[in-house]
């Protein structure tokens, strides 16, 4: 190192050698270098000393920090500030009934007599002009529901046709229909071991096996129930005892998993509906407080149960009378349209 020192040193004492800065060579590569003289730019003759000052105070100026507070006050400055009132509820949601009836009958034993439990109660549905809880609930579909029903309608014939989508609305009425049936012959005292047998077989049945373990003291069996104050009639499942609690069940089958009670879309209110029913109907010397939803799967996986206790029941009874009500206007708004056309018929 020492001696590339004294090199140096005596290479910057020689004549013959010497170290200048080299000219600073441009290069251009536009076409008018060559044969015009360069065109002056207006603010190269600005007096950049006079406005030196100027240019470092903002060039050295930091504004503040943005922070989210500081966003919330331009906000609130330039829009007003932030309203904290709660949205609107929805129109259905602040609706009460007008004509409220209650749920429950103060006139009636929660706990059935003891007279005759082995046979359960049977009551045929007699075919009238009274409305059914299903054609309510049907002829009163949210928009939305509708939307997502027609929606899943259509996607199924464009799979299936027009022709194959009949067939498997069928199939299912069918599977549903078998289902109910098979479980009423293992939870009626008068089956026979074969017929029992023969329906431990379906997958449906094998996917309440867990929840038939805690049915007991069954009271009725797709017995027909009449609401003659509410003007509606339906024909229940299940009057049973679930984990000693005496239930409206209602058997649902499905092909996707519902794990929540809000999946079951508008069960709840048909059970609520039942339950109103018997509980004012004179062919029953007994009331429900509860319901329960059982939701079976075709390939045997445990079904999902949701037990509606006395205060979920009471909510959506309130429900229910909406809709009995919307049907009630609805009906009457189509007699009167039929009378105006008969009159202008006339």
């Amino acid at each position: 190192m020492k001696a590339f020192q004294t090199i140096c040193r005596q290479l910057r004492s020689s004549k013959w050698f010497s170290v200048e800065p080299a000219a600073l060579v441009c290069f251009s590569t536009s076409c008018y270098s060559c044969g015009r003289n360069k065109k002056m730019n207006p603010y190269e003759e600005v007096d950049q000393e006079k406005y030196s000052h100027l240019v470092q105070s903002v060039l050295s100026f930091r504004g503040l920090a943005r922070t989210p507070e500081s966003l919330f006050d331009e906000d609130a400055l330039l829009y007003g500030p932030v309203s904290k009132q709660k949205p609107p509820k929805q129109e259905e949601e602040a609706r009460v009934p007008q004509n409220w009836f209650p749920i429950f009958n103060p006139e009636r034993h929660v706990k059935p007599d003891t007279s005759d439990p082995s046979i359960p109660l049977k009551i045929p549905l007699q075919r009238n002009v009274v409305p059914s809880v299903t054609r309510i609930l049907q002829e009163t579909m949210t928009k939305r529901q509708f939307f997502y029903l027609e929606r899943w309608k259509q996607r199924m014939i464009l799979e299936l046709g027009e022709n194959g989508f009949k067939e498997y609305t069928s199939n299912m009425f069918l599977q549903g229909k078998r289902f109910h049936e098979a479980l009423e012959s293992i939870l009626s005292p008068q089956e026979n071991l074969k017929e029992r047998d023969e329906n431990l077989k379906s997958g449906y049945v094998e996917s309440v096996q867990h929840i038939l373990k805690d049915v007991s003291g069954v009271r009725a069996l797709e017995s027909a129930v009449q609401h003659e104050t509410l003007n509606y009639t339906g024909l229940l499942d299940c009057v049973a005892e679930y984990q000693g609690k005496l239930c409206v069940i209602d058997w649902k089958t499905s092909e996707k998993p519902k794990p929540l009670i809000r999946n079951t879309f508008d069960n709840p209110l048909q059970v609520v509906a039942y339950i109103g029913a018997m509980n004012h109907d004179a062919n029953y010397s007994f009331q429900v407080q509860c319901g329960l939803i059982v939701v079976a799967y075709k390939d045997g996986s445990p079904a999902h149960s949701h037990l509606m206790d006395a205060e979920l029941c009471s909510q959506y009874w309130a429900k229910w009378l909406l809709r009995l009500e919307e049907y009630t206007e609805k009906k009457k708004n189509q007699n009167i349209q039929k009378s105006d056309k008969g009159a202008d018929a006339i």
